[in-house]
């Protein structure tokens, strides 16, 4: 677009507004966009080039209470923050932001507004209340674990015990039946007790390729489940990444599982593999992460338990133990990364983001 000679700014006049992380626009008096540092384009998913000299309306609505936070602001030179206003874009789910407006004078431009994404706010803290619970959960579920494990080898051991002393008796083939129930039940509960426990394994850190181990997840899928199409869709460029590689195979192949059995072994599972920058993850700040997404057609995860998905032996498949996604958010949280699902019924796409770069640019 050509802009009149008094909109046309020296680039480098605003690079300092490029090295921020939160988002920036640049507004003059007439309410047309100057300027739209990166973090402004990957939030409003638009690039500077074509929102160069647009309206701001164009951008992001007109949210009344910011567009009435503009013109007080260009009339009495008042800055204003606002809280929680709510931008649709087209096609897109609206993004609730806070949005501070502050009057400047920069050549021709008039206003400078800043915008914090409320949500990326809330995932932060909703982060570190769920890896509380978590420890918390684990703490007292390994306690239980090791409290049931010694009684229930005695009691497997009398059964066998039992099973041999009855080998003689009249009758012993029915009353065999009933030892063979408590050994098998015995054993049962032992490897329940097993995976309660391996989550605090300590971690074999190597270096590894993302997608080798999702070729591995979808060959054991695709072996149990052969009704049910793995699609990929990765991204090849992505480099290696620091983790314990039987972990990772075990986090993404109980999701995968999970996803299975809830289609009941037909439909479709999708992983992808993106790069994503300047991201957030317990609580540090890392240049580079991994976001893995995992995404079934399948009914999505019953309302009343969505939100305790995570929890140690919630499940909403009948027989489920409830222990594989527990597991998986403890290995990702072994490595640095956060977990979060959204479902609906015909989608449920569970994210995966793990740092792929172990210098960290600051603390968040």
């Amino acid at each position: 677009m050509n802009l009149p000679p008094a909109h046309r700014q020296d680039d480098h006049a605003f690079a300092g507004l490029d090295l921020l992380s939160s988002a920036v626009l640049l507004l003059d008096g007439q309410l047309r966009i100057l300027h739209c540092n990166p973090a402004a384009e990957n939030l409003f998913a638009v690039s500077q080039r074509a929102c160069l000299g647009q309206p701001l309306a164009q951008l992001l609505g007109t949210p009344s209470t910011l567009i009435a936070a503009l013109e007080n602001a260009l009339a009495n030179r008042w800055s204003y923050t606002g809280h929680d206003i709510v931008v649709a874009r087209d096609n897109t789910e609206p993004v609730h932001l806070d949005c501070t407006v502050s009057p400047i004078e920069a050549g021709a431009a008039s206003l400078l507004l800043e915008f914090r994404p409320i949500d990326q706010q809330l995932r932060v803290v909703r982060e570190e209340h769920e890896a509380v619970q978590q420890r918390a959960t684990q703490e007292l579920i390994r306690n239980l674990a090791h409290e049931i494990k010694n009684p229930l080898g005695g009691i497997r051991g009398s059964a066998q015990l039992l099973d041999r002393e009855l080998a003689g008796m009249e009758n012993a083939a029915a009353l065999r039946e009933y030892t063979e129930v408590i050994i098998h039940e015995a054993d049962r509960l032992q490897d329940l007790l097993h995976r309660l426990l391996s989550s605090h394994r300590a971690m074999q850190p190597a270096q590894i390729n993302i997608h080798e181990i999702l070729e591995r997840v979808r060959r054991l899928i695709h072996a149990e489940f052969p009704g049910v199409r793995v699609r990929r869709d990765y991204d090849t460029s992505l480099p290696d990444l620091t983790g314990d590689r039987e972990q990772l195979i075990q986090a993404i192949l109980n999701i995968a599982r999970n996803a299975a059995q809830a289609m009941q072994g037909e439909g479709e599972i999708v992983t992808r593999t993106r790069a994503i920058r300047q991201v957030t993850l317990a609580k540090k700040r890392y240049r580079l992460a991994l976001e893995l997404q995992i995404i079934d057609n399948g009914p999505g995860i019953p309302a009343e338990i969505r939100d305790r998905i995570f929890y140690p032996l919630v499940s909403g498949r009948q027989g489920g133990t409830g222990l594989g996604l527990a597991l998986a958010q403890s290995f990702v949280q072994h490595h640095h990364g956060s977990i979060e699902v959204e479902s609906a019924p015909g989608r449920t796409c569970f994210t995966l983001r793990l740092p792929l770069k172990n210098e960290k640019d600051k603390s968040a």
